[in-house]
């Protein structure tokens, strides 16, 4: 089976994904830039040798059982975190129940157990010595996946990476591998700027196009660099949609966006990334958070999926009848979303993103609008409480805390 991303040379201390860096400063937002080394946290006293990488464990109950989860609470090793917790949610690794701080080092040797333990599904002589130099391969390297990766995207499918060895670990494990930065079918000048090209050679295409004496390739050029600046959120409406409809119900994959990797699952039709922001450690009610809007407003949920209430408040406000209001309207606000999301999957009679614009914009109208009678409707989005809303924090680093 074809591996699904591409690993460079000299991947980051910081251990987030990156893309890479053979892209001009024109390119802004939509190209990524070296990001300077983190340091370590250094004693006020004195300076000291650099501590092993630890990070705290959380507990919850997943599917009736207590179940790990690694958070990280600055930019790490993001490629092992977002696999480990997929082997820790499919109870294929498990650590004691009263472990509570594990090392970099502790999930490599969990990980390399696992990979060691996975035996061959073919019999045949020669299928099991390939596998073998898979698992071979695999173990060289697993170094990688604690200082990062470096992942090169095709804009033609989810699952559309360059294919190098570096990742095979995914194909041995069984871990689909997804992102959503695809090119609209709709927008066929893009489509034709942009082609089947990966990251990287879409970057060499714009840079030779503007040096081109050809107006036309000049132009190509300048359309796919426009489409790399509109979409630097590397998540589109279409890729979104497209996510939905190629991951399967209940599927543990690691989902690539933002030059981070993060654990994702499809529950009951809806994308959902596992929150794994040490912030949230004792949250036990902040387990996922959903994925349904390419901006990266969200909304957090338990183990069980049930929309949370927003961690921190005070019991008292919690139950005033405001709030209780408040948190009605952010249930509402996100089921619409939801289902309107599911509208766009359905096909061409999709809203467009106009039509979807002016019913939101209709719908917050209707909604502050004083009610004639008891009969009038239910509250709409636009009326949700400010601080209700989840957005995604946006780091310089290249591996953004969920």
């Amino acid at each position: 089976q074809e591996s699904r991303a591409a690993a460079a040379e000299g991947d980051r201390p910081a251990g987030g994904a990156s893309l890479p860096d053979a892209s001009v400063p024109s390119l802004g937002a939509g190209a990524a830039e070296p990001a300077a080394e983190p340091t370590k946290a250094q004693s006020p006293s004195r300076e000291r040798e650099p501590e092993p990488d630890f990070y705290c464990v959380k507990w919850i109950t997943w599917k009736g059982e207590r179940t790990p989860v690694i958070t990280q609470s600055e930019n790490g090793p993001c490629p092992l975190l977002a696999i480990m917790n997929i082997l820790f949610l499919q109870w294929k690794v498990k650590l004691p129940p009263q472990k509570e701080v594990i090392t970099s080092d502790e999930l490599m040797a969990h990980l390399g157990d696992c990979i060691l333990s996975i035996k061959p599904q073919e019999k045949s002589e020669g299928l099991q010595l390939n596998f073998q130099q898979n698992v071979n391969d695999t173990m060289m390297v697993l170094p990688k996946l604690s200082t990062g990766l470096d992942v090169n995207v095709r804009f033609t499918g989810v699952s559309d990476f360059e294919y190098t060895p570096e990742c095979i670990v995914f194909d041995l494990l069984n871990v689909p591998l997804y992102h959503g930065w695809l090119v609209d079918p709709q927008s066929p000048e893009v489509v034709q700027a942009v082609g089947k090209l990966s990251y990287n050679q879409l970057v060499e295409k714009i840079i030779t196009c503007k040096h081109s004496s050809d107006s036309n390739l000049v132009t190509e050029g300048l359309i796919a660099e426009q489409f790399l600046e509109s979409t630097a959120s590397q998540l589109t409406y279409h890729g979104l949609c497209e996510l939905t409809a190629a991951v399967k119900e209940g599927e543990l994959s690691v989902f690539f966006r933002n030059n981070h990797f993060s654990t994702m699952i499809k529950h009951k039709g809806h994308l959902y990334l596992l929150v794994t922001d040490q912030g949230f450690l004792q949250e036990e009610g902040v387990v996922w958070e959903s994925l349904h809007n390419v901006d990266g407003d969200s909304c957090f949920c338990d183990t069980d999926f049930h929309l949370s209430h927003a961690p921190g408040k005070e019991a008292a406000g919690a139950s005033s009848p405001e709030h209780q209001l408040q948190q009605r309207q952010v249930d509402q606000d996100y089921m619409i979303a939801l289902s309107l999301q599911q509208q766009q999957a359905q096909g061409p009679s999709a809203l467009s993103d106009l039509e979807l614009a002016r019913q939101l914009q209709q719908e917050e109208y209707q909604q502050q609008r004083p009610a004639p009678a008891p009969a009038q409707g239910r509250a709409q989005p636009g009326a949700r409480a400010a601080g209700e809303r989840r957005q995604r924090p946006k780091q310089d680093s290249d591996c953004v805390l969920l």
